[in-house]
């Protein structure tokens, strides 16, 4: 297994700024010894008039940028139309996968809420749409189970993964957003296991959990090692389905900055998961 780390909590600010702070993100992941990066597809926006640019500034900071995420809403058409632009983009460069979840319900309603058939649908129509596409080009769509979206809970995964093609659509689960919907990571892993084609990881401090309500909950995710997440178990459930491709290393909300963050995590996969 390859490890990797995302690079979206880098970036902020107009786009030339941006592009200098995804250079930082590449060169700072490189020193601490990941080799392998993702970021969100937005990036796009910054490079789409010369992709070669990009490329070139993974060339030159000696990292492997695989994966972009994208978000979906519930229009269809125009989700599709975003994303087909952004799988575009992505193989122009040389990615592999194109992480993907819905963006969230939109109403300001509760972030927790029961399976929705109606939205589940849309939100399956455009995975399994855009699978299809992305397949032609070589790249694997790999649909990202996320806290205060229509995919979150067992019962919304179990209806997503029966109502889309695992010929189209595969699983990025991420350990953070797992434990939060109260599903064992290793559990759902070995449960779809020959649908998970990429993983994010992420620790949590479930004793702050447990005082957390709504979006603070997702307060509560910190760098490898500063929770309560079994990363053991969870490389051995992987380990057990066979699987040899990306850890992607991922923390929304930094707890001193990015850079500290990244260091403590590869820390402990090197030391703990010996990766």
């Amino acid at each position: 297994m390859k490890v990797a780390y995302t690079g979206w909590t880098w970036i902020h600010g107009d786009p030339d700024t941006a592009k200098k702070q995804l250079e930082q993100s590449f060169k700072e992941c490189k020193f601490l010894g990941y080799d392998t990066v993702e970021n969100f597809a937005f990036i796009r926006d910054y490079y789409k008039d010369d992709p070669g640019e990009l490329k070139k500034l993974c060339a030159d900071c000696g990292v492997e940028l695989v994966n972009l995420y994208g978000h979906f809403d519930f229009d269809v058409e125009g989700s599709l139309k975003r994303s087909m632009e952004q799988v575009d983009f992505l193989s122009e460069i040389g990615g592999k996968w194109f992480n993907c979840q819905n963006g969230g319900f939109g109403d300001n309603g509760p972030s927790e809420r029961p399976t929705n058939p109606e939205m589940l649908d849309k939100t399956c129509e455009i995975a399994n749409r855009l699978g299809e596409y992305a397949k032609k080009k070589g790249i694997t769509v790999c649909f990202h189970p996320h806290y205060g979206t229509c995919v979150f809970s067992q019962s919304d995964i179990d209806y997503f993964a029966a109502h889309t093609n695992p010929e189209y659509v595969s699983f990025c689960f991420d350990t953070a957003h797992t434990t939060l919907a109260g599903i064992d990571p290793a559990a759902i892993i070995r449960q779809y296991g020959d649908r998970v084609a990429y993983m994010h990881l992420k620790d949590v401090d479930t004793y702050a959990l447990s005082k957390a309500e709504g979006p603070a909950k997702m307060g509560t995710f910190r760098a490898l090692g500063h929770g309560t997440v079994d990363f053991p178990a969870v490389k051995a459930a992987l380990e057990e389905i066979g699987y040899d491709g990306v850890l992607c290393v991922e923390l929304d909300r930094p707890e001193v900055c990015n850079f500290h963050s990244a260091e403590v995590s590869r820390i402990y996969l090197r030391d703990v998961l010996g990766l």
